[in-house]
């Protein structure tokens, strides 16, 4: 997979244009020289505050993609907000990334690098100012990826499945997950019909008709089949991963883990985030306890994706979901959770 080329200033003026006559002109793209902090808030047409669940957005759809352009309906973007209420789900869900050691935060091979800011420069940068950006990059370019996502059965609260997922995150794979929750109705059977037992990760590749358990034996297969051949240290099997996959369960104890009951989503979300984002982990949460499948697009830091959905939205932020059952999109974990629980819960 190749980055995607960042827009020019030339190219966004329809855009900007627009967003003059929607929200004002405060709402127009500022310069590059002006601070833009890890992939929140830079260079960006910014939200009118006013006018709640209006934004210009790229003309670009991706793979999955539902929602049309101009029509982001969802809350508006802010950048490092806690909404109130959610500050100990978020703290608790950082602390099992740190007891992870950050594994999944990074793609394969990461590397950041201080470059001068290219004049007329519209895209994702790690931070910039200046005159000049920090950019990320990584090898999973480099990598062969899959035709097809692949499709792991699985559940936030489970040890093993967190270091699939990690795996997932690294590799920068896109991948299908069934949420299979204690009490599961619908993907916990379907998985122990396809491979004759509950045991998960489950990992099914329709790209090369392979199917496994085992989670040692899944992250092994996704590097050699989709990587370079080599597993990270903290995903090797050891004594210090099995321990501190176990501990990293602790803080969040329960979340992810038992199914809440709801309405079936007929087609899967999709969910742009990975797993050493405690704002996406809060989602995830929410998403395995309504059993509720979602197209994971991954994009750990690093990964040529955040560039993607700069060009489709017009900022980087996770997580960011699409319904294409309801045809709602948004930013803002709180908002996101809300509205998976009013709309798919046992209330909907």
């Amino acid at each position: 997979m190749k980055p995607v080329a960042a827009h020019s200033r030339a190219a966004r003026a329809p855009l900007a244009t627009l967003a003059g006559r929607l929200v004002g002109p405060e709402a127009l793209p500022r310069g590059p020289g002006q601070a833009m902090i890890a992939g929140r808030d830079w260079d960006r047409p910014r939200l009118g505050r006013t006018v709640r669940g209006v934004a210009t957005r790229r003309a670009t759809a991706t793979e999955g993609s539902t929602t049309k352009e101009g029509e982001y309906n969802g809350p508006e973007p802010k950048r490092f907000a806690i909404a109130e209420g959610n500050r100990v789900a978020v703290l608790t869900a950082a602390v099992t990334t740190i007891m992870r050691f950050g594994s999944g935060a990074l793609t394969k091979g990461y590397k950041a690098s201080i470059d001068k800011t290219p004049e007329g420069f519209s895209g994702y940068a790690f931070v910039s100012g200046n005159g000049r950006q920090v950019n990320e990059s990584s090898k999973v370019a480099e990598f062969p990826r899959p035709n097809q996502p692949l499709e792991i059965y699985e559940f936030e609260g489970c040890p093993f499945c967190r270091k699939a997922r990690e795996a997932v995150s690294i590799l920068d794979l896109d991948v299908l997950f069934y949420p299979c929750p204690k009490g599961g109705t619908t993907y916990r059977p379907k998985a122990v019909e396809l491979g004759g037992k509950a045991q998960f990760p489950y990992l099914v590749d329709p790209n090369t008709g392979v199917s496994m358990y085992e989670s040692d034996d899944i992250i092994k297969y996704l590097f050699d089949t989709y990587g370079d051949g080599e597993v990270p240290f903290l995903l090797s099997p050891s004594f210090l991963t099995a321990v501190s996959c176990g501990l990293a369960m602790l803080p969040r104890a329960g979340k992810g883990t038992t199914f809440a009951g709801g309405k079936a989503a007929v087609k899967p979300i999709v969910y742009w985030g990975y797993e050493g984002s405690p704002f996406c982990k809060i989602v995830r949460e929410t998403l395995v306890e309504l059993e509720i499948p979602h197209l994971q697009k991954s994009c750990a830091r690093g990964s040529p994706k955040r560039q993607e959905l700069y060009k489709y939205m017009g900022l980087f932020q996770v997580p960011f979901i699409e319904d294409p059952n309801t045809g709602v999109s948004m930013f803002e974990s709180a908002e996101i959770i809300k509205y998976l629980r009013e709309t798919y819960g046992a209330q909907a």
